[in-house]
């Protein structure tokens, strides 16, 4: 794993986090390393404070700058605004949910947006038509109109990411190589969690399916060529979504996943997983459950267990696991009938099981490993993202053959 000088391992991680997001406008890297090293222990409340003071501290630049006319300067410094609102407000994600992290995503979505209005093609806020609801999202254009239908590609995140994150970590990437890009928040996602409370479901399909009718929709969209990326647990989302929706030419997932209950499985202590996976109400139960609420009481190392409650919907962090039992592919992966590029990297224990989701599926596939002697050992990639856009688009540009984007149309 990559170090970035970080005594928390978690702080460290969201830390290169937001630092990968520095070659398409996310962040600076002196910003977010003098940031880093204000935070005060495992903190999380100090966390927060140093990540919105920085961003806070953007925000005034941007709005100083475009008051004086220098549009560009504003815009990548709202943006770096944006990414920092988020970062501040990830780690407050869980249950029971603090007002600060509804707070930082209102204020990442107001600096996204007020970046944007200064392209010269900005992104257009949309409302994906679901279930007796919408999804919030943004469509991007590779080129104004008019212009030839050009592929689109879908982008789908993960736990406690956003559409808006979505931009640097795979927008920005795909519209200068001509793709158009349609990216959302799904439940449990970004504001339709946060601000929707809307909660995550395991039959991603019946979410696909609906952004895929929107999408074909589109002025300006080959219909014929609508491409599913997912990242993190994206990168079980995306395949099964795609394992029910057979109008896509193509699907990513960026840090393959499997089964997501067998994943937790094996970071527990043999006998506790041993009951848990057999649904034993025992002595063993009653153990997993006081490990865990002493876990999750814990301010980094509970992280992970405070945000899956919340997207989930669950009361208490056995609940939660025990939710995990639907999200599988087992008798799914063979359904996927689109070409499929899977990846993971080599120290990332999230991505572990990318090689059986692989073995899995029996179309058209490819399985990618991402190392740490190349810099891209991290989840999803995450310090070397021009490394993976090099390799994930050499692979789709084959498949789906875009036209090749207009100069200067995005930054």
């Amino acid at each position: 794993m990559t170090k970035v000088g970080a005594k928390d391992q978690l702080f460290g991680a969201q830390t290169l986090r937001v630092l990968g997001a520095a070659p398409y406008g996310g962040s600076d890297i002196g910003e977010c390393l003098a940031t880093l090293a204000r935070v005060r222990g495992t903190s999380l409340d100090s966390w927060y404070a140093e990540w919105t003071l920085t961003a806070n501290r953007q925000l005034e630049l941007a709005e100083r700058e475009e008051a004086a006319g220098h549009l560009e300067s504003a815009r990548l410094a709202y943006w770096r605004a944006s990414n920092y609102f988020r970062t501040a407000g990830t780690l407050l994600i869980g249950a029971p949910l603090d007002r600060r992290a509804v707070e930082a995503n209102l204020r990442q979505t107001d600096a996204f947006r007020r970046g944007g209005a200064l392209l010269a093609a900005p992104p257009e806020q949309v409302e994906i038509p679901y279930e007796d609801t919408t999804l919030p999202g943004y469509m991007m254009r590779a080129a104004p109109e008019p212009d030839p239908p050009r592929p689109l590609v879908i982008l789908c995140g993960g736990y406690d990411g956003t559409a808006e994150e979505l931009y640097f970590l795979n927008g920005a990437a795909a519209l200068a190589r001509g793709y158009h890009v349609l990216a959302f928040d799904g439940p449990g996602q970004g504001a339709a969690l946060l601000q929707r409370g809307m909660v995550m479901r395991p039959d991603w399909e019946n979410v696909i399916t609906p952004v895929v009718d929107f999408a074909r929709g589109l002025h300006g969209v080959d219909v014929d060529r609508i491409v599913l990326i997912g990242l993190s647990l994206g990168g079980y989302l995306a395949p099964r979504g795609a394992s029910g929706e057979h109008r896509l030419a193509a699907c990513v997932a960026d840090g393959g996943q499997y089964d997501l209950f067998d994943s937790a499985l094996q970071r527990l202590p043999g006998p506790l997983a041993a009951g848990l996976s057999e649904g034993r109400r025992g002595a063993s139960s009653a153990v997993l459950r006081r490990l865990l609420a002493q876990v999750a009481r814990r301010p980094t190392a509970g992280w992970s267990l405070r945000r899956g409650m919340l997207v989930h919907g669950a009361a208490d962090p056995v609940t939660y696991l025990e939710m995990l039992r639907d999200y599988t592919m087992k008798g799914r992966a063979a359904r996927i009938t689109c070409p499929t590029w899977v990846c993971y990297a080599e120290g990332d224990p999230l991505g572990a099981q990318a090689p059986q989701l692989y073995d899995a599926m029996t179309g058209v596939k490819e399985l990618v490993h991402f190392t740490v002697a190349e810099g891209a050992g991290d989840h999803c990639e995450i310090g070397a993202r021009t490394l993976y856009h090099a390799r994930q688009f050499a692979w789709l540009d084959g498949t789906v053959r875009p036209i090749a984007a207009l100069s200067g149309v995005h930054a």
